[in-house]
């Protein structure tokens, strides 16, 4: 988890955010490209067993995925028990936010109001603004024949 708020207090002081300049900053952590290039940009990136992933949307939106935990499916493709391994990804994310809120990043942290659409997405979150970006710490399973992940994403709008 070191990693992870080591990049979000470098990508903090990046204004404006963008995948270029987050891309560098990745770079010079010493994290190890992982070949998928969008746009000219390196996508992602690994460090240890964390991985990074930036995308770009429209209007200059960027964001920046950590991936600090995952549990792949069963030989099946599904989970034999999904529950228990809500529980083990929802554990992971009660171990690590204590790092990020006792991290030098706490004192710029505001807790944010969680969406509807964001119960849809995650199955527990915790969500912050970092400046006018937004902070997320959550476990996510995006359908049900792909992993479970605890995740770190910060968003930045960009112009929308």
């Amino acid at each position: 988890m070191a990693e992870v708020i080591a990049m979000l207090e470098e990508l903090r002081s990046i204004t404006p955010l963008t995948a270029e300049a987050a891309a560098a900053r990745f770079a010079a952590q010493e994290w190890t490209p992982g070949g998928k290039i969008r746009d000219g940009v390196e996508t992602s990136w690994d460090k240890g067993s964390v991985g990074g992933w930036i995308q770009s949307f429209e209007a200059g939106a960027v964001s920046v995925s950590f991936f600090v935990w995952i549990r792949d499916v069963d030989e099946s493709g599904y989970f034999d028990d999904v529950e228990a391994v809500y529980e083990e990804g929802e554990q992971m994310l009660a171990d690590f936010l204590p790092e990020i809120e006792g991290s030098p990043l706490a004192g710029h942290l505001i807790e944010a109001e969680v969406s509807e659409a964001d119960r849809d997405e995650f199955i527990k979150l915790r969500k912050w603004t970092l400046g006018g970006r937004i902070l997320t710490a959550g476990v996510i399973q995006h359908d049900t024949d792909l992993p479970v992940m605890a995740t770190v994403v910060l968003e930045d709008p960009g112009a929308a």
